[in-house]
C-alpha cells in the first residue's frame, strides 16, 4: 500500500506523490528489471490510479506483460508502453523531427511520451541536413509549435540549423545511428552541444524520452494556468 508518498514493493519504492510534486508520476524504465519485478511495479501503479510510462521495454517483456494487463499500449519502434489512468485533454503542439529514417525509433519514443502527457504532436521524419529543402518544405508548420524536438545521428547538425530558424524552444536529441567515428552518439552530442544557434537544450543519447518529458513541461501550462 502506498505511505508516505510511497509504495513499497522490498525491490523498489514505487514514488506514489510524484504527480503532486512534478505534474506527472514516476516512469519506468525497463531495462535491469525482470519481468516478475515489472509486473508487481505494473500493479501497483494501476492500484494507486496512476497513468503508466514504461520505456526502453523489449518486446518479450511487453508481451508477457500483456497477459495480465490487457489495456497496456505499445510502440514496438520506440520500445515504449503506457496505460492511461484518464484520458489527458490536448494541450498545445509540439513538432518532433528526425534527421533520417534509421532515428525514427527515438524519434517515436519521444512522441509517445508527448501523447501519453497530453501534448498534441505532428511529425516531420527523414528531414536532415543533407537534403535541406525536405526540412524547408515543412517550415510554416514547424514554426506553429510550441517547441520543436529535433533527433538527429551522424554529425547531428540537424539542431542548430532549425534553431536558427524557429523562434522557440529546441530540445536536441543525439542517437547512436552513424559510423564509427560517430562513437555511437558522441559526435552528434558534442556537435548540439557546440552550436552557435541559441535556444537549444541537450537530452542524453538516445532519450527521447527525456527529450518528450522536457518539451512537455514547457509546453503545457500549470495548473490554474490558462
Amino acid at each position: 500500500m502506498a505511505k508516505k508518498g510511497f509504495c513499497e514493493l522490498g525491490f523498489a519504492k514505487i514514488d506514489t506523490a510524484r504527480q503532486e510534486r512534478k505534474g506527472y508520476p514516476e516512469v519506468i524504465y525497463c531495462r535491469g528489471k525482470e519481468k516478475g519485478q515489472l509486473k508487481q511495479i505494473c500493479r501497483a501503479f494501476i492500484k494507486n490510479k496512476q497513468d503508466l510510462l514504461l520505456t526502453k521495454l523489449e518486446i518479450d517483456t511487453q508481451r508477457y506483460l500483456k497477459k495480465f494487463f490487457p489495456s497496456l499500449k505499445y510502440n514496438p519502434k520506440a520500445k515504449i508502453a503506457w496505460r492511461l489512468a484518464k484520458k489527458n485533454t490536448p494541450c498545445g503542439l509540439v513538432a518532433v523531427l528526425s534527421a533520417g529514417t534509421a532515428d525514427m525509433p527515438i524519434a517515436e519514443e519521444a512522441v509517445c511520451t508527448l501523447e501519453a502527457m497530453g501534448n498534441q504532436v505532428e511529425k516531420f521524419y527523414d528531414v536532415g541536413v543533407a537534403g535541406v529543402h525536405r526540412l524547408m518544405h515543412h517550415i510554416e508548420k514547424i514554426r506553429k509549435a510550441r517547441v520543436v524536438i529535433v533527433v538527429a545521428g551522424m554529425e547531428g547538425a540537424l539542431a542548430s540549423l532549425v534553431s536558427g530558424l524557429v523562434s522557440v524552444p529546441v530540445v536536441a536529441v543525439p542517437t547512436s545511428c552513424g559510423y564509427g567515428a560517430s562513437f555511437k552518439g558522441l559526435a552528434a552530442l558534442l556537435t548540439m552541444l557546440n552550436g552557435c544557434s541559441p535556444g537549444v537544450a541537450v537530452m542524453n543519447i538516445d532519450n527521447g524520452f527525456g527529450a518528450g518529458y522536457f518539451a512537455s513541461l514547457i509546453n503545457k501550462p500549470k495548473v490554474g494556468q490558462v
